[in-house]
Parts: structure tokens; C-alpha cells; sequence
């Protein structure tokens, strides 16, 4: 297929290019960033030197193609959705403007109200894991965010099987710079990110509308900046009514899990890497979950860990377009990752 890339200057940008690039369903034609007009893409991206020979375009200068990649800050595509679905094919949307369903709660955790509330309907939350047969038929795919599917992957399986009592879950949340993205503004300096332990969303973070979305349970979230460049891991605290032992955990995660091609159950006696670890996820698209039953109350720790560039963002627009097209999932997402890194 013909593919364009809307905003593809930033990390994510280049995230995506870096896999579309050698996806065999793909020829990438366009890619479009006012910043960065007539530049080759290694200007932005230096791994992709000598990879392409395309530069990047004006927005304005789009051209019409088979499907369509957006990569733009929040609030920069849902003025130019409608257009988009009907000249350039379906549209995997990277940005948070169609991940939620009810405008009043994008209105309460975004700054705007949004300017194409008939479309949230039609909206499909690109999580493969949850949303597969949707994603097959869809005009438009809004990629979850990163601490958003970590959490949502944890989780989502205790509220099925009832491990949940009821009481809201508490989320603590770790993600490396490359989550902030490129204009992180102040914060993001290397002079005040290193060895920074950093809560920066105590309470009200904007993924928590998309928890609760998806996994339909009270979410008390809060997310810490961790010296890191990629990764996520979510630290769940679910409570439940009754003590759980870990063989009942294992029968849920594998139940739910199984078959999924980017989603492992980590959870091991002993060795280095016991539980998930974002570190040795880095380049890849695979989600790690565990979990740990605690005796001492009635509790369910559950963890996942992701590349936030990958399943966190680009590769999973990939899992989707791959899931569009009817092409196996792993197409074009082979990469294992590496050890030691």
C-alpha cells in the first residue's frame, strides 16, 4: 500500500518510519512536517541515513494515499480527520484525539473541546488484544498511549475473571524521557532529567480516562519520570474480595494471553529478570506482564512492561495496520530486542 506519515519529525515519527520502511506491505510515498520541510528524514532521524532518499513535505502538501499514519501532537488532528478519512484510506491516529468516547470526558482532560465529536463513535481503540475484530473494518484507529496499554494489559484480566472487588485500583506508572517527547520544554533538560525519581502526575493524568475506557473499573493512577530513555512499567494494585493464590493468576493471564503474538506472562522463581523489565524491551513490540498474590492482604500486584515508542506507540500502529490489511501480526515487527543492553 501506498502509506503517507502526518508528522513524522518526532520520536514517534521516527519510530514509524523506521519499521515502515522495511514493511513488506508498505511503500511509504510521503511524509509530511512543517518543521522540517525539504529535509531528508536522517535530519531528524540520524538511523535512517542512506535507508530513503524521501524528505519531508509542508502538511499542506499532502497528498492522497492508501492509508495514512498521524503522528501530531494532541488536538492537531481532529480538525483534519474528516478530510483525511475521505482522500487518503483508513487512518491509524497515533495522537490522543480519538481514543475516547464520550467528548465530555476528552473535554475534561484535555484543553479543548473537540472539534469532531461524531467520530468518536466511529473510532476504533487500536489495542489488538481487545479490539481485534473492530480493527479489521475500520476507517479510523486511535493508537492507546503508552501507560495506557501497559495498564490496560495488567489489568484488564482481573476485572474479567472478577478479581476486582470493586474498589478503585491504584496505578503507579514509571516512563523514560522519550514519553515526554521531543519538545519537552524545561523539565526535559538533561541538567534536570538525570537521575530524576520524578512524579510528575500525581493524581489526574490524562491516560486515566482510557483505563477506565477500556477496562470499565475506578483507576487512581499516578506516573513518575524515571532516568530512562524508552520504557514503561506499570505497577497495578488491584484488591480484591478474597484471598487469590498465584495458580489462579497464572490460569487468567495464560486464558487471556495465550495466543496473543506481542503479549508474554512473565513471572519466574528465580534468575535475573523475574518479573518484567522494561530494559530488555527496548526496539521491540512486545508487552511483559506478571504479577505477584499477596498474602498478607487481600491484593493482586500486577505489572506490565513495554517499549513506549513501540507497543507503546509506533509498533502498535503497526500491529494494527497489519490486523487492517489481514497480514500476520508480526509482520514487519520481528525485531527480539537485544541482551545485554
Amino acid at each position: 500500500m501506498k502509506v503517507a506519515v502526518v508528522g513524522g519529525s518526532g520520536y514517534v515519527g521516527g519510530e514509524l518510519l523506521r519499521l515502515l520502511l522495511r514493511h513488506p506491505d508498505v511503500e511509504v510515498v510521503q511524509v509530511t512536517s512543517d518543521s522540517m520541510a525539504d529535509k531528508p528524514l536522517g535530519r531528524a532521524h540520524p538511523n535512517l541515513r542512506k535507508v530513503t532518499s524521501l524528505t519531508f513535505t509542508p502538511h499542506a502538501e499532502l497528498r492522497a494515499a492508501d492509508a495514512t499514519f498521524v503522528a501530531t501532537p494532541h488536538g492537531e488532528s481532529m480538525g483534519r480527520m474528516p478530510q483525511l478519512l475521505e482522500t487518503n484510506g483508513f487512518v491509524v491516529d497515533l495522537s490522543a484525539d480519538f481514543r475516547l468516547k464520550d467528548p465530555a470526558e476528552y473535554a475534561a482532560y484535555y484543553p479543548t473541546a473537540h472539534a469532531h465529536p461524531e467520530l468518536l463513535a466511529e473510532s476504533v481503540y487500536g489495542l489488538p488484544e481487545l479490539h481485534r475484530s473492530e480493527i479489521r473494518t475500520a476507517r479510523l484507529i486511535a493508537v492507546p498511549g503508552c501507560v495506557a496499554t501497559a495498564t490496560i494489559l495488567a489489568l484488564k484480566p482481573l476485572v474479567d475473571h472478577h478479581l476486582v472487588d470493586g474498589r478503585p485500583v491504584v496505578v503507579d506508572a514509571k516512563s523514560g524521557s522519550s514519553a515526554s517527547g521531543q519538545d519537552a520544554g524545561p523539565a526535559g533538560r538533561h541538567a534536570e532529567r538525570s537521575g530524576v525519581m520524578r512524579a510528575y502526575a500525581p493524581t489526574g493524568h490524562r491516560h486515566t480516562a482510557e483505563v477506565e475506557q477500556e477496562t470499565g473499573t475506578p483507576v487512581a493512577l499516578s506516573c513518575h519520570a524515571v532516568e530512562a530513555v524508552r520504557g514503561v512499567l506499570a505497577t497495578v494494585h488491584a484488591f480484591a474480595a478474597r484471598p487469590v493464590e498465584e495458580k489462579e493468576l497464572w490460569r487468567t493471564y495464560r486464558t487471556a494471553y495465550g495466543e496473543e503474538p506481542f503479549v508474554r506472562v512473565v513471572h519466574e522463581k528465580d534468575g535475573l529478570h523475574r518479573e518484567p523489565e522494561p530494559k530488555i524491551l527496548a526496539g521491540t513490540n512486545y508487552c511483559d506482564v506478571g504479577f505477584a498474590a499477596d498474602r498478607h492482604v487481600p491484593r493482586v500486584v500486577a505489572l506490565a512492561a513495554l517499549d513506549n515508542l513501540m507497543k507503546g506507540a509506533a509498533g502498535n500502529a503497526v500491529q494494527c495496520y497489519n490486523v487492517r490489511r489481514g497480514l500476520p501480526e508480526p509482520t514487519g515487527l520481528e525485531f527480539l530486542g537485544l541482551h545485554p543492553i
